[in-house]
């Protein structure tokens, strides 16, 4: 990947606030703000990286030893899946290939929401992780996170992007498979987190190369006797961090005052984008304002155990308790928004267009969306389940009474300039992520499948 040295970063600072203040003043309508630099992402550590990008990728870290966190986070696919809802523990194959696996081994349900995909999220700023924020830097919390584990939460995690790597392996549905099938699911099943994780230090310590790896990462660290969880998680939110920087976009060099950077469509796009008021929202280095706001995205897949017989899904007030969040998710980064589809919590538009129309008329969308825009394997009683919450009226009158954004009317060739500048916030490092992908990893597990 291509990126500014530090000091090159720091040296810019001053130079591309003054940038901006001159194009500010020039073009009032619009929202200009300092790119992101060194100095907001964590220091860089060779070692600690290369050990989170083998269990990234390794295997070892599910109950059946059957997924990674790449399974669903794949370099790829974008660091997603390509799918409107993840394929978890059971599944077969990669990606949009990726199936629901048969008999015994086949899964249990969908994941029920969008797997998020991990570009910049390193950067200090992204304090609040998945979609409804239920992992969060608090530093009022005995760990310094508020998370679904409260206060048996791991001690020693370096930032919210490693705290969430602690997540998806507690469960059954994602990593851990179900009761009765290894004692990591047992444990998952059983609300016993601080379990899970031991059981899979235990694993991985059980490796000698990782025991080496360890050791070359963590020095000083007593190995194996000293290594935790928060070691692992770490790790891999160091490889993530490193890896999945996605931060010298023609945007970016536009904003540093290489006009030439982006095409005058995607200048005018920008332009369309202030004034449909997008970046009220869509607001920062990352074009995220970190809030969570409710959009009336159609409701599909599995649900949270939230109303019409647990298949809805009601977002932040899961978290906050509070029915004033019902139905709202997290302001997503748009930062190389134009690879990582399907979007929405759910997955539910597989186009960048069609997301953008919802946008722009939430209550019409949602009344008139097209089904067939869900990217889902099937299988005759998962599909069943699918569209439970969509088909039904008062569920979908109760999210479309939940939005909280007004319609904004454009034309098409308006909507075509404002893709152009979506387009332009593309790292294009990140179109090819191959390196980033190991040939192999220290458990011997198969990364093919």
């Amino acid at each position: 990947m291509i990126h500014f040295a530090l000091s090159s970063r720091l040296k810019l600072k001053t130079m591309v606030s003054a940038v901006s203040l001159v194009l500010s003043a020039l073009t009032p309508s619009l929202t200009f703000a300092v790119p992101a630099n060194d100095a907001g992402f964590p220091a860089r550590n060779a070692a600690k990286e290369q050990l989170g990008k083998f269990l990234f990728h390794d295997k070892i870290l599910s109950g059946n030893k059957n997924t990674s966190c790449a399974t669903c986070h794949h370099p790829l696919a974008a660091t997603g899946d390509g799918l409107s809802l993840g394929v978890g523990e059971g599944g077969k194959g990669l990606g949009i290939m990726r199936d629901t696996g048969t008999g015994s081994d086949a899964i249990h349900e969908r994941v029920p929401r969008n797997a998020p995909f991990v570009f910049n999220l390193g950067a200090s700023e992204f304090v609040r992780i998945f979609h409804d924020g239920r992992v969060e830097q608090d530093n009022t919390a005995p760990s310094g996170f508020r998370t679904p584990a409260g206060d048996a939460f791991l001690l020693g995690v370096d930032n919210a992007l490693s705290a969430q790597a602690a997540f998806p392996p507690t469960s059954n549905t994602e990593m851990a498979g179900q009761a009765g099938e290894n004692e990591v699911a047992d444990a998952a099943a059983a609300g016993n987190l601080p379990l899970v994780w031991h059981l899979l230090t235990q694993r991985v310590m059980a490796i000698e190369e990782y025991r080496t790896l360890f050791a070359q990462a963590y020095p000083g660290l007593k190995v194996p006797e000293q290594v935790t969880y928060s070691h692992i998680a770490n790790a891999i939110g160091a490889f993530e961090a490193a890896a999945y920087r996605a931060d010298n976009s023609p945007y970016d060099y536009y904003m540093m005052g290489q006009t030439a950077a982006m095409s005058k469509n995607a200048v005018e796009g920008m332009k369309i984008f202030n004034k449909a008021r997008c970046a009220s929202c869509h607001s920062g280095k990352f074009q995220t304002d970190h809030a969570f706001h409710a959009l009336g995205m159609p409701q599909i897949g599995p649900g949270k155990g939230d109303g019409l017989e647990g298949h809805d899904d009601y977002g932040r007030e899961q978290v906050t308790g509070d029915a004033n969040d019902r139905y709202k998710f997290r302001t997503p980064s748009l930062r190389n928004v134009a690879l990582t589809g399907p979007w929405g919590h759910d997955g539910a538009y597989n186009t960048l267009e069609a997301v953008v129309r919802h946008h722009l008329n939430p209550e019409q969308s949602l009344e008139n969306y097209d089904v067939s825009q869900a990217v889902l394997p099937s299988r005759s009683d998962l599909d069943e389940q699918d569209f439970i919450v969509h088909n039904d009226a008062t569920s979908r009158f109760n999210l479309a009474n939940s939005i909280e954004i007004n319609p904004v009317t454009l034309t098409d060739a308006q909507v075509k300039l404002l893709l152009d500048y979506l387009h332009a916030l593309t790292d294009p490092s990140s179109l090819d992520l191959r390196s980033t992908a190991p040939k192999k990893v220290p458990s011997g597990l198969s990364l093919a499948d």
